[in-house]
């Protein structure tokens, strides 16, 4: 069973999203590291660029497969994790405590629309 945390937004493409203020930190779930394997290489957008709800920011490649990163959110890169680029197996360790992009929101209503951590847990289950 993949670890799912209360209080975070959850989209179905396993992506997690904590929004605190303005600023969305997010990052990829246990299910989804679990699914990819060792993750290899995490290719994150720059700060300043700008991310789009429900369009890829990115990848996630693994010795598998290769994952596009579908934003949660719109608005703009404000922070890469950029241990990430030395360590992309972070995300293997610990899904939930290695984000990949801080966002500030252009809409923060949009958060609304992910979903709760029991839902997500349903989508899991299929």
């Amino acid at each position: 069973m993949s670890k799912i945390i209360e209080g975070l937004r959850y989209s179905d493409s396993h992506e997690w999203v904590k929004v605190d203020g303005d600023i969305a930190t997010v990052g990829i779930t246990d299910y989804a590291q679990h699914a990819l394997g060792d993750i290899v290489y995490v290719d994150m957008p720059e700060v300043g660029d700008e991310v789009t709800a429900e369009e890829d920011f990115g990848a996630v490649e693994s010795v598998k497969a290769a994952s596009d990163l579908i934003s949660p959110v719109s608005g703009e890169v404000v922070e890469i994790n950029e241990e990430l680029e030395d360590e992309p197996g972070l995300l293997n360790k610990d899904a939930f405590a290695n984000w990949i992009i801080k966002v500030r929101l252009s809409d923060v209503a949009e958060v609304e629309n992910l979903l709760d951590a029991a839902a997500y847990a349903k989508v899991c289950e299929e």
